[in-house]
């Protein structure tokens, strides 16, 4: 699980690049259930929670920026 501290400093491109990296881990998370071979069952709510830090974190960039 990642600190919402770790994704401020990010700039926009790498936290749509980290937001493409842990959908695509949710889907493969997804796929390895769907098919029995899943192990690693608390990553999925780890990964869920990431994914709205990064997209809240994006939205409030935003607000900001049309405020600005």
């Amino acid at each position: 699980m990642t600190k919402i501290a770790d994704f401020r400093v990010m700039t926009p491109d790498q936290l749509h690049e980290q937001l493409l990296s842990l959908k695509k881990e949710q889907f493969n998370l997804r796929f390895q259930k769907a098919t029995g071979s899943f192990e690693k069952t608390h990553r999925v709510g780890e990964i869920r929670k990431d994914i709205a830090r990064i997209q809240s974190l994006v939205t409030a960039q935003k607000a900001a920026a049309k405020s600005a």
